[in-house]
């Protein structure tokens, strides 16, 4: 059945990943400090600091109501190719001839 398992280290990233836990740590504690009068009981402080890294990163993929406004469905604006809006414009001797 054999063979040796790989290192741990094959996996994961231990630095990336523990400035990731970190920096979660930090964010849950801001959370938790800004809401502490709100906050009351050790069930809401743990789930206020878990879900603070996630309520950001929800506030960071919302756009601004004029880009919701002026975007198609796709997320682009339309009219827009992906990869270049100059190649979806008519030129102007195909606008001009009848």
């Amino acid at each position: 059945m054999g063979g040796d398992l790989p290192p741990i280290g094959v996996f994961i990233d231990p630095p990336a990943d523990g400035l990731a836990a970190l920096f979660r740590v930090l964010l849950g504690g801001m959370a938790g400090w800004l809401l502490h009068t709100e906050v009351t009981g050790v069930y809401a402080a743990v789930a206020v600091g878990a879900s603070a890294p996630a309520l950001l990163a929800q506030l960071g993929r919302s756009t601004t109501a004029d880009g919701a406004l002026h975007s198609a469905p796709g997320g682009q604006y339309p009219g827009a190719s992906p990869t270049s809006p100059e190649q979806s414009l008519p030129s102007v001797s195909e606008e001009a001839t009848p």
